[in-house]
């Protein structure tokens, strides 16, 4: 009895082994199938959010389209069009009628960027509707001489920049840019081409900072497509998140984690510089004054050898325009009263209306984002002079009395101090 007794025990074990074993291949079974299903569902979604968003062949195919009729012109349209020595890589757009692609030219890498026009109607697994596409190549209009585009650029720069004594030189530097094939003489579709240009904002103010260094060089264009340099270094400091991580990091833990991504301390000294420099150049600068009313560390890069470029000059505006803005509106307290992301004025409660002034210049917001990328592991005998003229700087107002003046001096003892102790070093 016992010897059966342990039979039916060795049975009863042997079927409970074989019964777990079978829950556990079924809730296997079911976790695969559960991981291929949401597996497939994110590429779906991500493949079908890249096809929307990635739309280089169709920037190339309208660019290419209206040069071999004759429309547009341009430095790239050959390499482009007809040798195919232009090409797009990496897909970088954010937005569908923003294309923005890595590419090459020859020997040059860069950043190819070309507009759209917008898709009317879209939703998930639907074609898209057709586009609705700008005329930005109807102007000028045929039997438009070179001295009367000369006129339009200008009235145009005026527009923009205000009345501004070296106009006349800027719109002659614009005609260089506009011959393309550098025969000596801008044709009606470099014209086209050269005024399409002109209306994106990004691109005239890249012009303007691009001879200081500040700004990529403009390598090429074809229509409303072109082509800058490519920044090896970006974003000025940090680490770009995975977008799913983005919102799940706390914004202290991810400032923590952004300033351990930076380079040694003597580089990001000469990084610093060449931000404190942008500053004292648009600062009632050659083309007028202009405020930066993004100063995210993603609108910057460096490079190779260190120099800071602004990236995105679309959080560049002339301060003309900003007055203009802010005169424009209506307002129950400052918080009403912002342009871009922070760009401020105060509000005339009295009034309802913005004042026009700006309440914080362009160096006090630089010192803001320089603090704790100059502060974490600069030099002992350093720290305590530069967290006090920092302070100092990021003190400034708009309106404070003797502004210039003070701006100025804040600014010479920043870049001296940050000079002495790198000028003697290679990154120098």
């Amino acid at each position: 009895e016992v010897f059966k007794l342990r039979i039916c025990m060795c049975c009863f074990s042997a079927h409970t082994l074989q019964a777990r074993i079978s829950f556990v291949r079924v809730k296997y079974l079911f976790l695969t199938w559960l991981t291929v299903l949401v597996g497939s569902w994110v590429l779906y979604v991500q493949y079908s959010t890249y096809t929307e968003l990635c739309r280089g062949h169709e920037c190339k195919n309208a660019i290419c389209d209206k040069y071999r009729r004759g429309i547009i012109d341009g430095s790239a349209c050959s390499s482009l069009c007809d040798k195919d020595t232009l090409y797009m890589s990496r897909c970088l757009s954010t937005l569908p009628n923003n294309q923005v692609y890595t590419g090459s030219w020859g020997d040059h890498d860069g950043i190819i960027r070309c507009k759209l026009g917008e898709v009317l109607h879209y939703e998930l697994g639907e074609e898209p509707e057709p586009r609705r596409e700008a005329p930005v190549f109807d102007k000028p209009t045929r039997g438009t001489s070179v001295e009367k585009f000369r006129e339009m650029v200008l009235n145009h720069l005026k527009s923009k920049l205000g009345e501004q004594a070296n106009l006349a030189s800027l719109v002659s530097q614009i005609l260089s840019v506009a011959d393309g094939n550098k025969d000596g003489h801008v044709s009606l579709p470099e014209a086209r081409s050269t005024w399409a240009l002109l209306q994106m904002d990004e691109v005239l103010l890249g012009l303007l900072l691009q001879d200081r260094g500040h700004t990529p060089r403009l390598l090429g264009y074809c229509g409303d497509l072109y082509m800058t340099e490519q920044v090896p270094y970006g974003p000025l400091y940090g680490m770009s998140l995975p977008w799913p991580l983005v919102s799940w990091v706390p914004s202290g833990v991810q400032r923590s984690l952004d300033q351990w991504f930076t380079p040694s301390w003597p580089r990001k000294a000469k990084i610093s510089m060449g931000l404190l420099e942008l500053v004292e150049d648009i600062f009632h600068g050659t083309y007028g004054s202009f405020l930066i009313c993004d100063l995210s560390a993603a609108h910057f890069g460096y490079t190779d050898r260190h120099e800071l470029r602004l990236t995105d000059t679309r959080a560049v505006v002339p301060e003309d325009e900003f007055r203009r803005s802010m005169r424009a509106l209506k307002c129950e307290a400052d918080a009403d009263c912002v342009y871009g992301v922070d760009c401020r004025a105060s509000c005339d409660v009295a009034k309802r209306r913005c004042r026009e002034d700006p309440i914080q210049p362009n160096l006090a917001k630089a010192c803001s984002a320089l603090k704790d990328y100059l502060l974490r592991g600069a030099p002992s005998e350093l720290s305590e002079e530069l967290e006090r003229q920092l302070y100092a700087c990021m003190a400034l107002k708009g309106n404070a009395g003797q502004m210039n003046m003070e701006h100025s001096l804040i600014l010479n003892n920043l870049k001296a101090l940050l000079w002495r102790q790198i000028s003697h070093t290679k990154d120098s």
